[in-house]
């Protein structure tokens, strides 16, 4: 009996700093939102417009919500000179909500991808600008979606690869 009533306790003490743990609190120096483009990425000024000087699709608008069709960006630059091209991928619906990315192509070449439609709550949010910044880098490495998923964001990493695949099929080139 002293035994049992031994484990149960232990049992208890080591729920308490589990049940305790919240991640999001464990978070805190991370951006509540996506960063911003920081100017490098070629096509896409500050001002939300593309270089062809439209705005960009509402980051709540999911007409795209299947998995398989892209669509395609406006190309950037006069006449092709810079070779830049924006092309949004399809909107991946997930148990938690859509996701949406954005690929600038320079010369065929992957330049930059950013994360245009995340879910709206708080927590996905939160995991979205975690695991984006990763997950571009992992894509302007391999130049494909080819790209390992980031722990604790596997439906966020899964999402995003297949809007980036369907941008690269779309880009044309």
């Amino acid at each position: 009996m002293r035994k049992v009533l031994v484990v149960v306790m232990l049992t208890i003490a080591g729920l308490i700093p589990l049940l305790e743990y919240h991640p999001s609190s464990q978070m805190g120096a991370l951006p509540a939102s996506p960063a911003p483009a920081d100017g490098s990425g070629g096509g896409t000024p500050a001002t939300g417009t593309d270089s062809t000087g439209a705005a960009p699709p509402s980051p709540s608008d999911t007409s795209g919500t299947s998995g398989t069709s892209g669509t395609s960006g406006t190309s950037g630059g006069s006449g092709g000179s810079s070779g830049t091209k924006n092309v949004d991928g399809s909107t991946v619906e997930t148990d938690f909500g859509p996701y949406q990315v954005r690929a600038t192509f320079t010369n065929g070449k992957i330049t930059d991808v950013q994360l245009i439609t995340e879910p709206s709550d708080g927590h996905s949010q939160r995991i979205a600008s975690y695991a984006a910044p990763t997950l571009r880098q992992e894509a302007l490495q391999a130049q494909s979606a080819h790209i390992d998923s980031v722990s604790g964001a596997t439906e966020t990493s899964d999402a995003f690869a297949q809007s980036l695949q369907a941008a690269i099929n779309a880009k044309g080139n």
